[in-house]
């Protein structure tokens, strides 16, 4: 399949699964345009989405404003925000070069302070992700995945940080 969308077209014509597929706050990295990003999360979801899972970001502001662009493209399934908990220096580096993500200044200048002790720096990242995660709930956000990066104790630690606000 050249496009994610053709996958979806089979996968829903061979029977009645549950879809879910990526979508990109930032825009896909080969994608020029924001604008032609939010037409082909459009085609995508029209052959069949049932949700979405964002790509990682680290500025809630870039996520409430990449969904008030596609609700207003028609883009109404449900959105799944992905949040990272950033937990070492050389992951950060190597991820925002992949992907293009953008780190505000807030979030550098953790990376700069503990980036260089491991231990305060995962629970910085740690700490970082939950504030992320209550900011999203506070505003509506209702399904959350942490992209955990094979350390269920990352997100063992977060869930625990949120214990009484998941209830």
């Amino acid at each position: 399949y050249r496009y994610a969308s053709e996958l979806i077209e089979d996968i829903r014509q061979q029977g009645d699964f549950c879809i879910g597929a990526a979508c990109y706050p930032e825009g896909h990295v080969e994608t020029e345009h924001k604008k032609d990003d939010i037409i082909n999360l459009k085609h995508k979801v029209d052959c069949g989405v049932d949700f979405l899972t964002t790509q990682m970001f680290f500025d809630n502001n870039i996520l409430y404003n990449y969904l008030y662009r596609i609700r207003e493209a028609g883009v109404t399934v449900p959105v799944i925000a992905g949040i990272m908990p950033v937990t070492n220096k050389a992951q950060i580096k190597r991820i925002c070069s992949m992907s293009g993500t953008y780190l505000p200044a807030r979030f550098k200048a953790i990376v700069d302070r503990f980036g260089d002790n491991p231990v305060a720096m995962k629970q910085a990242g740690i700490a970082y992700a939950a504030e992320q995660i209550i900011d999203l709930i506070a505003n509506g956000v209702n399904g959350i995945h942490i992209y955990s990066m094979n350390k269920p104790d990352v997100a063992a630690r977060i869930q625990e940080n949120l214990s009484e606000i998941l209830r």
